[in-house]
């Protein structure tokens, strides 16, 4: 046997027989699942935040409309989506290119189920319409989040969009106050 030959065979029982760098061994083999948990567990919650936030954010804009304060003052569906989206600062500028508003009248609160943006779970922004209605009238308001996932292997999970992306939805349903007789703004959809 040659002398290098044995040198490899020793450098190998030596290897083979050290115990110093188990902890860090033992830490490489856990450490992609642990940080994809941790991240996991941060998407998670940046969507029950998203979706938290974008339920008060949905409620607290619609009164305005609900008490002909919008109607009677001109408010349109740029100045909604902007009283949202002031609502839900924290998510920075890109709140408006990433929201849609759904305002519908109806005439009845049964008829409240249909959900004509929505086809077969894909969401068209250009079948949401502006009808914030008049006094008494029923409005549905819903407000449509479009949330980026960034963690990889959650995206089949959360993931409900095209483009990686989760969409996330708020409804408020009432009767407006009957405010005053002046016509509502926006056409009937």
């Amino acid at each position: 046997m040659s002398r290098a030959t044995r040198n490899l065979i020793q450098v190998l029982r030596n290897f083979a027989h050290a115990r110093k760098g188990a902890t860090a061994v033992e830490f490489a083999f856990i450490a992609g699942p642990l940080l994809m948990l941790i991240f996991g567990v941060l998407e998670l919650a940046l969507v029950f935040m998203v979706s938290a936030t974008l339920e008060g954010a949905t409620a607290s804009a619609s009164r305005p409309m609900r008490t002909g304060q919008m109607q009677t003052g001109g408010g349109d569906k740029a100045a909604f989506g902007k009283a949202v989206c002031d609502r839900m600062s924290w998510l920075g500028s890109g709140c408006t290119s990433n929201l849609n508003v759904d305002v519908r009248t109806y005439s009845d609160f049964t008829s409240l189920r249909d959900d004509p943006s929505m086809n077969g779970g894909n969401f068209d922004p250009a079948k949401t319409c502006w009808s914030p209605g008049g006094p008494t009238d029923i409005v549905l308001v819903r407000t449509y989040y479009t949330w980026t996932v960034f963690t990889p292997l959650l995206s089949s999970a959360l993931v409900n969009a095209p483009g990686n992306k989760r969409m996330i939805s708020s409804v408020a349903a009432f009767r407006n106050e009957p405010y005053s007789d002046s016509p509502p703004t926006g056409a009937k959809c």
